[in-house]
């Protein structure tokens, strides 16, 4: 099987515009079978753009799109997905489980009601009126609604907003088993922690392109900075100050450094407080990575738009 029978869906030279705003320009993006691809971006990055386009909600002004080789409006390539978007109208009086067996209904080989919410956790919810549920309950019902056709493709848009901690974790191990039985995965996320532990692959988009793509490792490996923890005196605005200093915090009683000059920093802080103590240097994380390649494509944005006008 080559590259290209492997990819699940694909974007070649798309654009896209609403009015005035270029929502993307040239997005080249493929989705490769059996993974999870975490599309990261700022707000206005054309992240939500991409996925209505591979969903077949809209049409690209250029280029083209294709879900599982066909049309995204194709039934028979729309019966293959799933889908958990930002938000959800749902009808607010039906229980959870007539929710499960309606939309199940619209599939040839669904799972079945039982399979869906144990896979999701929302088995205690079944009997219960959609409309009484919490915010984070609800998401976790949209996710159970998603995987009733028994997708090949997910799209998973912001899925743990609204969710405690307890679900959020349920959330990532039913993906992970998702994954593993072969599902592809598309997930936009805020939350780069989900990311960095959820993701085969990581596609950086800013100003409707894609500007990096890679493993989380290749991507955390493509800047220069470090992070330094430590438990010390020093405040944290003061080391923040420092020219070579990207970043300095104290979080829970420890200082947190963000620095491409580790060494430096290091022998600043020992020698400007001898007490400092619970040292450890880290490489860079997803975070950390995500904010300096953005702000690097928002600099070359700024100088490209001062030399057109």
């Amino acid at each position: 099987m080559n590259a290209r029978q492997s990819n699940v869906a694909e974007l070649h030279g798309v654009s896209k515009r609403y009015g005035r705003i270029q929502a993307l320009s040239g997005l080249d993006l493929e989705v490769r079978s059996g993974e999870l691809l975490a599309m990261l971006g700022p707000n206005g990055a054309g992240k939500s753009t991409g996925i209505a386009l591979m969903l077949g909600l809209i049409r690209p002004d250029q280029g083209r799109v294709t879900l599982f080789g066909m049309d995204p409006q194709s039934v028979v390539a729309r019966r293959r997905i799933g889908v958990m978007l930002q938000s959800a109208q749902l009808p607010l009086t039906l229980r959870v489980s007539e929710l499960l067996r309606v939309t199940a209904s619209y599939y040839p080989a669904p799972r079945s009601r039982d399979e869906s919410a144990k896979l999701a956790g929302v088995e205690d919810l079944l009997k219960r009126p959609y409309g009484k549920l919490s915010g984070g309950q609800q998401r976790q019902v949209q996710f159970a609604l998603s995987l009733c056709g028994r997708p090949q493709l997910l799209f998973l848009d912001e899925p743990s907003v609204g969710m405690d901690i307890e679900a959020r974790q349920k959330l990532w191990q039913a993906i992970r088993a998702l994954v593993d039985e072969g599902c592809s995965v598309v997930l936009t996320t805020h939350y780069l922690e989900e990311a960095e532990a959820l993701a085969d692959r990581v596609s950086v988009m800013s100003h409707g392109r894609e500007i990096h793509a890679g493993t989380v490792d290749a991507i955390r490996a493509r800047v220069a900075l470090k992070r330094i923890l430590c438990t010390s005196a020093l405040d944290s605005a003061l080391v923040a100050s420092w020219p070579y200093v990207a970043e300095a915090v104290s979080v829970e009683g420890r200082l947190q450094v963000s620095t491409a000059e580790a060494e430096r920093v290091v022998r600043d802080l020992l020698a400007r407080d001898p007490g400092l103590r619970d040292l450890e240097v880290r490489r860079a994380g997803l975070a950390e990575a995500f904010t300096e390649l953005t702000r690097d494509a928002d600099a070359a944005e700024a100088d490209a738009n001062r030399e057109v006008a």
